[in-house]
């Protein structure tokens, strides 16, 4: 038997330095593993040290939890990759507007949901409203949990790594037959790795392991983030100007500019009209118009009423510790940006042409198949395919772009728009306008035989391959690269094994106690709970490589615009619970049904208001139907909710003080980076 492995085939290539990786990245994620299992060794004793860590949690240990739970590859893969893009810091607003939705959580949702004494999120719906609110949004958590949190998070990071390792090849032969010759580090394969070592430490000693990993993992993860923005700088100031000069937005007047620059300069001129947070009202990403109200919607619903996150301060030992582990996290979500979006934005400088050929490749069958079919007779086909391509392409090549444009046009019988109120389109833009008539069109003669197929989207760079390159062209070996892909590897697992733990919690203790086994011992909702860990890794495993699809428009966005699904709805709930005590029961469950419902529809007829808009539409709406349910069926008598804990619910006065610095700090972020002359209406 002749088994060839591509890492140690890798390290005697490169000698001792790749070694030195080999070993540091196997050291540092054994030692999280060995201390996770360590001090959860008792943890599956009850169900409340299992899935609450005995309500043990101190502060720094919840704010180090939270942000690593949170930053991981959808992070530093996803929205590094948006950075890239012409979305540039804008993108940062999820960071900002989050550090300030911290201090929300901490002094508004968190004393309520501790002092009801709940296990999970939805219980808190059934104090307030019913036992069937509670229900139905225990069943849409834990599918989107499942289907969306999960699998995009360990697709994002099995991209990393299989950009890093694309490489490696190994090869299997026994008895010189040879069985397979290739590469065993690909995306699908990395996706089990993450899911499957997620898992264990779940499985074995529940939050109390994860909390004890995301110290470990969170704080490595910001180091390394530092680490390669470091090499980032230090390479942009070393590059040629040759490199730098062939990006699309780089003029010949400016490259002349960059040669006797620094690094710093180079940065600032390359990027300058990326180092704004406003884009136009008509972006179809980060409107400006969406930082007013729609941004709030999926930063308050995430960081206070997303099971997986907010799992962690319902394990604390009091209030005051919860509140300042929630205003720590938010000190350190003001630092995230500078360590993944700047990254992001060099590495486009940098690396465009790499950015550039994989697109290239990804999108050669569909510009062949469109070459093929352009002049095919329309009659003699079933289903007629539309064609589709991102602004990047429709930059880098307007002829073809146009030609698909007129294609589409001539298909489906709608006229190309050039002009919205006295503003001309661009391609991209006239694409979207006609596609949203195409679907009205569409809906008005369903026989007309037009296909949306999921694949036709053709790009022009792969902007999530922004932080994998720099990963593998700038970080040196012989230690740094291997404590930066652990680091990485172990944030990306931490957040997984969060989301498989507040899974887990979810269905034992509101699906399986609830209904199917209400007299259930201790230990056997413990074993329930780990049961549902391996099904729900192998679900999200399965699904993970799905979200290499380019119709997705790349990690960050899509998991932000599938969350809308739920999270309008549930936001609603929450908040009006909180506001209006005579709100009846109903509203609970008509808030949760009417959601997915109503940003479906927003989304199938209305295709051209942004994800995060669309979520703002949908909250009011429902909102105001919550409103009508009020004023016919209201509450004889106002909610007042009960206390059923022992935790100490002081609140801590140093954590109020802080909380407002750290609303002060954004503000002041917002002010030094908002583009004064940038149109925004």
């Amino acid at each position: 038997m002749n088994v060839l492995w591509g890492a140690a085939d890798a390290a005697q290539k490169a000698g001792s330095g790749y070694l030195w990786d080999i070993v540091i990245f196997f050291a540092f994620i054994l030692f999280v593993i060995f201390v996770a299992f360590r001090v959860s060794r008792k943890s599956g004793d009850s169900s409340e040290s299992y899935f609450l860590a005995g309500r043990g949690l101190s502060w720094w240990l919840i704010g180090f939890s939270l942000i690593a739970a949170n930053i991981s590859a959808e992070q530093f893969v996803g929205m590094s990759g948006q950075a890239s893009d012409y979305i540039g810091l804008a993108v940062a607003s999820y960071e900002w507007i989050a550090a300030v939705s911290l201090v929300i959580v901490a002094f508004i949702f968190l004393p309520r949901f501790l002092r009801a004494g709940i296990y999970t999120i939805p219980e808190y719906l059934e104090h307030r409203y019913n036992k069937s609110a509670r229900t139905i949004m225990s069943i849409l958590m834990m599918i989107m949990l499942v289907c969306v949190n999960i699998t995009v998070v360990t697709y994002a990071g099995a991209k990393n790594y299989a950009v890093f390792f694309e490489s490696v090849q190994t090869q299997l032969s026994i008895g010189g037959q040879v069985f397979f010759n290739g590469n065993p580090l690909n995306l699908v394969s990395f996706c089990w790795i993450i899911g499957i070592v997620a898992a264990l430490y779940v499985f074995a000693g529940g939050l109390k392991a994860c909390a004890w990993a995301d110290l470990l993992q969170g704080s490595a993860l910001i180091a390394g983030g530092a680490i390669v923005l470091y090499f980032a700088f230090r390479q942009l100031g070393m590059a040629d100007t040759s490199v730098l000069a062939g990006a699309p937005n780089v003029s010949e007047e400016l490259a002349n500019k960059l040669a006797s620059a620094n690094a710093w300069d180079r940065f600032m001129e390359l990027n300058a009209d990326k180092l704004r947070m406003n884009l136009p009202s008509w972006d179809k990403v980060l409107p400006v118009t969406a930082l007013i109200l729609a941004i709030w919607i999926p930063n308050l619903y995430y960081w206070g009423l997303n099971q997986y996150i907010i799992q962690r301060t319902l394990g604390a030992k009091s209030l005051g510790e919860g509140q300042k582990g929630l205003v720590f996290a938010a000190c350190l979500k003001l630092l995230i940006p500078f360590i993944v979006i700047f990254p992001g934005l060099i590495a486009f400088n940098l690396y465009h042409s790499d950015m550039r050929k994989t697109a290239v490749e990804n999108s050669k069958p569909i510009l062949t198949r469109f070459n093929e079919i352009k002049n095919a007779s329309i009659d003699s086909m079933k289903q007629v395919p539309l064609f589709a391509f991102n602004h990047d392409y429709a930059k880098l090549d307007p002829k073809t772009a146009k030609e698909i444009l007129d294609y589409d046009s001539k298909v489906s019988g709608i006229a190309i728009p050039t002009k919205k109120g006295n503003r001309t389109l661009t391609l991209d833009e006239q694409l979207v306008e006609m596609r949203q008539k195409i679907v009205e069109e569409s809906k008005k003669n369903p026989g007309k035989k037009l296909s949306f197929e999921n694949g036709n989207m053709i790009i022009g760079f792969d902007h999530d391959s922004a932080f994998p390159l720099l990963v593998r062209n700038l970080v040196p070996t012989g230690g740094f690269k291997g404590f930066l892909l652990a680091a990485l590897l172990g944030a990306i697992i931490s957040s997984v094994a969060a989301m498989l733990n507040a899974a887990s919690t979810i269905f034992t203790m509101d699906i399986y106690h609830e209904y199917i086994h209400r007299g259930a011992s201790q230990q056997t909702l413990v074993r329930v709970g780990r049961y549902a860990v391996v099904a729900f890794v192998l679900a999200g495993c399965l699904i993970a490589p799905m979200w290499a699809n380019p119709k997705y428009g790349g990690v960050f966005k899509a998991i932000q615009e599938f969350q809308g699904y739920i999270s309008p709805g549930i936001f609603a709930a929450f908040v009006f619970g909180f506001c209006v005590r005579k709100a009846p029961a109903i509203c609970g469950s008509t808030a949760l049904v009417l959601c997915p419902i109503i940003y479906g529809l927003l989304h199938a007829f209305v295709p051209q208001l942004d994800f995060l808009n669309r979520m703002l539409v949908t909250f009011a709406v429902i909102i105001a139907i919550m409103f009508l349910q009020r004023l016919i069926w209201p509450r004889e008598t106002a909610y007042e909710q009960k206390t059923d804990t022992t935790l100490n619910l002081t609140e801590s006065p140093l954590a109020k003080i802080i909380g407002v610095l750290v609303i002060i700090a954004t503000i002041i972020l917002y002010l030094i980076y908002w583009d004064y002359n940038s149109p925004m209406f």
